[in-house]
């Protein structure tokens, strides 16, 4: 440890407590100059802890955190982000209609987990949605130069939004995998395909011989990968195909609703339904009702998710749990790792069967 980074009073400072008053009187925020003076180190000292704690002894470490409590310094960013060259703030981008976000609670879910993840490392969320191209445009041009990285959650194929960010250089990390960029985009997402399986593979041992599904959108990774599973379990468990048991929903409750009446008249003798979202089970769960088909001893429906959705339905659902603590806590650990120069990563996590009454 260096002289100037041995924790103690300053010999030529001034009392500890002037900090809290100006030259008129008036109480003024602490400085750095204030904290480096508590913790009786250098200003060049603090100012490293400050920005990452490189080359700083675990004592002076210690030192500066606890002058930091005892002045209630807070950081100014705006001063701070002129040195860096950053703005200690990151974005979350969802790239669907502003009504989807109310109404789907897993989006609800990711937000709230991604905002605890990053207020550990004290950097604000700003909310962003991008369901239209207007807004798409807007968000970007806020997002250069106004947030160090952007969190994407529900990008569709096409979509150009993750592919411009990639191209303008904002590191970027994805909720689930981004269709056609390969591996130029961080993203983390559950294992989809294999918690379809599981599902499609509890309900044929559960008896069930005639399942049909009512897939996500077949333009995003989830609604892709989860009927990817479904089909792979049906040739598995020796059921044959049947295109007539597929039905593509678009991941709302109304679509879900739409989708198994349409399976119902498709395949009227259809004895289990695997849903690639809670929510939609909560439609189909209605188009069995109306038809007076009962859950489960008629059809057994499992979900994909493990929403709050799942617990509101009757009956509650069986159904695929999504890691949303740990999505949520892996997105922003890649972005901010990306942020600080590192490459792109992958992080697939595992899904877990929540058996319930609807199955």
């Amino acid at each position: 440890m260096s002289r100037s980074e041995q924790p103690g009073r300053s010999s030529n400072s001034a009392p500890y407590g002037q900090y809290g008053q100006s030259g008129t009187g008036r109480r003024r925020p602490p400085t750095i100059h204030d904290v480096a003076r508590e913790a009786g180190l250098s200003r060049g000292t603090v100012s490293r802890v400050l920005n990452g704690g490189h080359n700083v002894s675990p004592g002076a470490l210690e030192a500066v955190n606890a002058a930091i409590r005892k002045t209630g310094y807070t950081v100014n960013r705006h001063a701070r982000s002129l040195i860096t060259g950053r703005s200690d703030s990151v974005a979350f981008l969802l790239t669907e209609p502003q009504e989807r976000f109310f109404e789907d609670p897993n989006f609800n879910v990711l937000l709230r987990g991604c905002t605890t993840a990053l207020a550990a490392h004290d950097i604000p969320l700003i909310l962003m949605i991008a369901g239209t191209e207007a807004e798409r445009r807007r968000n970007m041009r806020y997002i250069a130069g106004h947030v160090d990285g952007v969190l994407l959650v529900s990008s569709h194929s096409g979509d150009p939004v993750s592919a411009r960010l990639h191209e303008a250089g904002v590191p970027l990390v994805a909720c689930g995998k981004p269709l056609g960029h390969g591996s130029k985009v961080s993203y983390v997402a559950a294992a989809d395909r294999d918690g379809a399986r599981e599902m499609v593979r509890f309900l044929y041992e559960s008896g069930r011989r005639r399942i049909g599904t009512v897939s996500g959108p077949l333009d995003t990774p989830g609604g892709v990968e989860r009927l990817a599973g479904y089909r792979e379990m049906i040739a598995d468990c020796g059921l044959p195909a049947d295109d007539a048991l597929i039905v593509p929903g678009d991941y709302s409750r109304a679509g879900g609703q739409a989708a198994a009446s349409l399976l119902l008249e498709r395949a009227p003798d259809v004895d289990a339904v695997f849903v690639a979202s809670d929510l939609m089970a909560q439609g189909v769960l209605a188009a069995l009702e109306k038809a007076g088909r009962r859950v489960p001893e008629d059809v057994a429906v499992g979900g994909f998710d493990d929403s709050p959705a799942a617990l509101a339905s009757r009956p509650a659902l069986t159904t695929i749990r999504q890691p949303w603590d740990r999505i949520s806590a892996e997105m922003v650990r890649v972005l901010l790792a990306q942020i600080g120069g590192e490459d792109p990563a992958a992080v697939i996590l595992p899904t877990e069967l929540v058996r319930r009454e609807s199955a």
